[in-house]
């Protein structure tokens, strides 16, 4: 007998929260029938989170989930133009009426398709291959500065690195611009998606940090140490230091970071959202989703 799960019709990082919490028990212990079907709209870091739902499972030898496919023809395309369907198809038994493969260029608003990160060679090439459609997007879609770039690029650098140093296993890189439509008016932002089924934050800072908190370490402390007071499971002088250098950037350009791990959310927030800092008691997920949104300059500070 299969479980249930219904993905929500908005399936944005708070649908996700409802897809996770619709899982139950991990690893699940019944077979998952997740239902896309009703699914009007979707963000790379959702999309990213389903994958790694499909790859945690793998890895914990459960039975291949099966997922019945939108029917919403635009969102079947966008899945496809980012890649989704080429890559579940090896996690997922899929269902429905899949669209052809997509095999024009680059969509103007897509930086970078849903791409897996294994090693720090993946990294590399993810970096690479975005400078020229970063610097149009940074400077033309969200009116950033023109050095803006190179930040730009480290922080989707650091975001991937964190994938090979802590995981323990692959994961899951995006990036794109869409229109904000929760806040901002409607305006425009870039977002660098990261998703992993590894270990999660609390597990690789456990050996150098869960005695210096007691009964208190849990993964919203774990989240706490890495992102606010920037400590690595590295000790030696330089590691660690992604999450600092990622806070000045988005300092800088209104951004924001949020990075879910385990049972708990923590985010910065800037002063264009209303998002909670931090979320504990969440429903568990395996290994660590990691979201920076840069937004256009002009509304930026509203």
């Amino acid at each position: 007998m299969s479980r249930i799960v219904d993905i929500p019709a908005q399936f944005d990082d708070r649908g996700f929260e409802q897809f996770v919490a619709g899982i139950g028990a991990w690893p699940p212990e019944q077979r998952l029938f997740l239902d896309a079907r009703g699914v009007q709209w979707s963000s790379p870091y959702s999309l990213l989170g389903l994958l790694t739902a499909g790859q945690a499972i793998r890895e914990a030898k459960g039975e291949k989930p099966l997922l019945a496919i939108p029917t919403n023809d635009d969102v079947r395309s966008y899945w496809s133009r980012m890649r989704f369907f080429e890559h579940a198809a090896d996690l997922f038994e899929l269902h429905g009426k899949l669209p052809r493969p997509h095999r024009g260029g680059r969509q103007a608003d897509t930086l970078l398709e849903i791409t897996p990160v294994r090693a720090s060679e993946d990294v590399q090439d993810v970096v690479g291959g975005i400078q020229e459609g970063a610097q149009r997007i940074l400077t033309g879609d969200l009116g950033l500065e023109a050095k803006a770039t190179m930040g730009f690029a480290m922080a989707l650098s650091e975001s991937c690195q964190n994938i090979v140093e802590h995981a323990g296993t692959g994961g899951w890189v995006a990036v794109q611009t869409y229109q904000y439509r929760r806040r901002l008016g409607g305006r425009r932002i870039a977002v660098i998606a990261v998703s992993d089924a590894g270990i999660g934050f609390r597990r690789s800072l456990e050996a150098t940090q869960a005695k210096r908190f007691g009964d208190r370490w849990r993964d919203g402390t774990a989240l706490e140490v890495a992102l606010v007071q920037g400590v690595s499971r590295f000790r030696d002088p330089g590691r660690g230091q992604g999450f600092a250098g990622i806070k000045r950037y988005l300092q800088r350009w209104h951004g924001k970071i949020s990075v879910r791990s385990g049972t708990a959310r923590l985010a910065i927030v800037p002063p264009w959202d209303d998002d909670v800092p931090l979320v504990e008691h969440l429903a568990f997920f395996p290994g660590s989703q990691l979201q920076v949104t840069i937004p256009s300059q002009d509304t930026a500070a509203e």
